[in-house]
């Protein structure tokens, strides 16, 4: 089936081989963001200010910290699996499981952001910001990163 040629001109093996790019290219992306969520997160309790925290506020942070190594854990699974599988013609495998991987860490991204901006309102504001803050926050990013994708690939 390697020679049949898609819409693109690309036999199967060249499309495995550029979705596996750009998969790792988008990863590269997702990465950066972890470790600056990550390294924010490992740092908050170490501050002055930790001591004050509420209940809600030290459930809110471990809860967000799990999201975030949880999604840095899904999102670095793909290149371990490719270097593991390298030159094993398991290319469709890996761009298969990479995608549903890759979809499952943003979701426990999103979490992540969420989680930090609702410890952040409280701490900082308190009252019902954390409530409105994480509702606006679960809004913004499931619009700009799953609805509005989804309704296009729909559309289609």
């Amino acid at each position: 089936m390697s020679g049949a040629r898609d819409d693109r001109g690309e036999s199967r093996d060249q499309q495995l081989d550029r979705n596996t790019i750009e998969l790792l290219n988008e990863l590269r992306v997702a990465g950066t963001g972890i470790q600056v969520m990550f390294a924010f997160l490992l740092v908050v309790p170490f501050n002055a200010g930790w001591a004050k925290t509420t209940s809600f506020e030290r459930t809110v942070y471990f809860v967000t910290l799990a999201l975030v190594a949880l999604a840095a854990f899904l999102l670095i699974a793909p290149p371990v699996h490719h270097r593991l599988l390298f030159r094993h013609r398991e290319k469709p495998f890996l761009v298969a499981v990479a995608n549903r991987l890759a979809i499952a860490g943003m979701v426990c991204l999103a979490l992540g952001f969420t989680g930090i901006l609702v410890l952040i309102s409280d701490y900082v504001i308190g009252g019902a910001a954390p409530i409105v803050t994480g509702t606006l926050t679960l809004a913004v990013i499931g619009g700009l990163w799953f609805a509005l994708p989804l309704v296009r690939r729909e559309g289609e």
